[in-house]
């Protein structure tokens, strides 16, 4: 239910659901993580995608079931409060909210960065402002707008791909995984890749704003993920032929560096441009998700019930959006991008540790049970995989809300 009366309008069908988990995969991934990862894994950058992948696919399969019986805003808030309990679900929309208020201002930061360095945090407030205003204006604006961004992306690494592969620098001998850094990096190159996937989150957060979404979202969600993987594949052999794992590593714009060296370096502005806008596509579908985790735990009282109010015109939770956005302006305008992916993994994969525990619930099959078992345990294993300082802080952030709401029910508030 609402609080307002007014309730959320579905009007999101199967191709605009997977646009969303489009725009907010492909900017997160292609053009801020792949570094990171390189740089912990070594030659086994490939490796580390694959296991992220199928944790990923876990995590999918997972939520398309949940989303499927409890169509509603919150996604793995509302899956683990109905499933396993009030704590449950209150720490996964607490893991979700805070791990990807920073994601937020990761991206925000990417767009600065590729749109003018010298003023990255003034751009990047200025980013957050002007989509938290296209949030406000309806669903299907935003839908409309993501639909063109994933458009300009997805022709700009196309290019990269063909350019990268097909010139004299590609060597096959760079992806040979023989001198991989080990398990232990593989492992937190994968965490850190996984920050990447977790877009399709925004489709089952969606779920009140989905038509049929017992059918829409368990097709959407495989799609857009499975769309994505193949390309994040493509991307990275590419650019890992020409580069090779210590290249990209050290790369602070690895698809900008990987065309340059493939010797098109009037293809560099081009691909700036589809960082940016990548990433803009990216911001604007995590202020999607974020506001109406914020609406489903407002709605609840584990935040202030003012956020839970529903425009009456726009049919969006615009208390929640522009709480939301003017939290990611301030951590935009102080924030670090590096730092902001680890700690925002951790989040992230506490999150769909709660949804593979929910999913676990729903059959008594072995059978059945496989796949949220192989799910919650590679969340586990990714999340302190990470680097030690994101492990640190992001159980700390999960303690503080753990104590947050032990001192509310302590208090007798609900």
């Amino acid at each position: 239910m609402t609080s307002s009366g007014s309730g959320l309008r579905r009007t999101l069908g199967v191709r605009d659901a997977v646009v969303v988990g489009l725009g907010s995969m492909l900017g997160a991934g292609v053009f801020s993580a792949l570094g990171p990862a390189a740089h912990a894994a070594g030659p086994g950058l490939l490796p580390a995608l694959a296991v992220a992948a199928v944790v990923a696919y876990c995590n999918a399969l997972s939520s398309a079931r949940l989303a499927a019986l409890y169509p509603a805003s919150g996604g793995t808030y509302v899956y683990g409060r109905e499933r396993l309990g009030d704590f449950w679900g209150y720490l996964a929309g607490w893991a979700f909210v805070v791990g990807k208020t920073a994601s937020c201002a990761a991206m925000a930061l990417t767009v600065g960065t590729y749109v003018w360095p010298g003023q990255a945090h003034a751009v990047a407030v200025a980013a957050v402002v002007a989509l938290t205003a296209v949030n406000y204006g309806g669903i299907q604006k935003s839908a409309w707008l993501t639909r063109a961004i994933v458009a300009v992306v997805l022709a700009v690494l196309a290019s990269v791909v063909v350019v990268c592969l097909s010139s004299g620098q590609a060597d096959a001998g760079r992806l040979d995984v023989g001198g991989a850094t080990g398990a232990g990096g593989v492992l937190q190159a994968a965490g850190l890749l996984f920050f990447a996937f977790a877009g399709y989150a925004r489709i089952a957060t969606l779920g009140e704003e989905v038509r049929d979404p017992a059918r829409t979202i368990p097709r959407a969600i495989p799609l857009a993920l499975g769309i994505t993987l193949v390309v994040y594949a493509f991307v990275a052999v590419a650019v890992l032929s020409v580069l090779g794992a210590s290249g990209l590593g050290q790369a602070a714009a690895p698809l900008a560096d990987a065309v340059r060296a493939a010797g098109v370096p009037g293809l560099v502005p081009v691909v700036r441009v589809g960082a940016a806008v990548g990433a803009l596509g990216s911001l604007l579908a995590l202020i999607l998700g974020v506001s109406r985790t914020t609406l489903a735990m407002a709605r609840d009282r584990h935040l202030p019930g003012s956020l839970a109010r529903v425009h009456p015109r726009f049919h969006v939770p615009h208390r929640a959006e522009l709480a939301v956005g003017a939290v990611v302006a301030v951590v935009a305008a102080t924030a670090d991008v590096r730092g902001a992916i680890g700690f925002s993994s951790f989040g992230v994969l506490a999150y769909y540790a709660v949804a593979n525990a929910s999913a676990w619930t729903l059959s008594r099959t072995a059978s059945s049970r496989v796949l949220p078992v192989l799910g919650l345990m590679g969340c586990v294993t990714l999340a302190f995989a990470l680097p030690v300082t994101s492990v640190v802080v992001g159980a700390g952030v999960l303690l503080v809300g753990a104590a947050a709401y032990a001192v509310r029910r302590w208090a007798g508030v609900r």
